[in-house]
């Protein structure tokens, strides 16, 4: 399951209270995000160990914007709370590369 973050206070509680968290940053109005959103789920479902998060850049701009988020689709990797990989496009074999090597972390 993805869940939708919408405050910063939450999405900094998140990356304190899992091990491994794999970020969405999306936007309603962006193709790509669109296409490679369902395959965001559907990975959410094989990887148990890392919980999986959007964030919309409009909505919770506080936080996109202190990740330094300037296109859409990118696709963040947290290992108890630090960035340990970062993806920009809607590339579904390498997202599930990723996914896969921060899951063996």
């Amino acid at each position: 399951m993805v869940h939708k973050v919408a405050k910063k206070a939450e999405f900094d509680s998140i990356l304190k209270s899992h091990e491994r968290v794999a970020v969405d940053f999306t936007a309603t109005w962006c193709g790509p995000c669109k296409m490679i959103g369902p395959k965001f789920e559907k990975l959410a479902e094989k990887y148990s160990s890392i919980k999986f998060i959007k964030v919309d850049v409009d909505e919770n701009s506080e936080t996109s914007e202190a990740h330094g988020i300037s296109a859409m689709p990118t696709f963040k990797f947290f290992k108890n709370g630090l960035e340990v990989d970062k993806l920009v496009g809607a590339n579904e074999g390498e997202l599930d590369k990723r996914l896969l090597n921060l899951a063996s972390l």
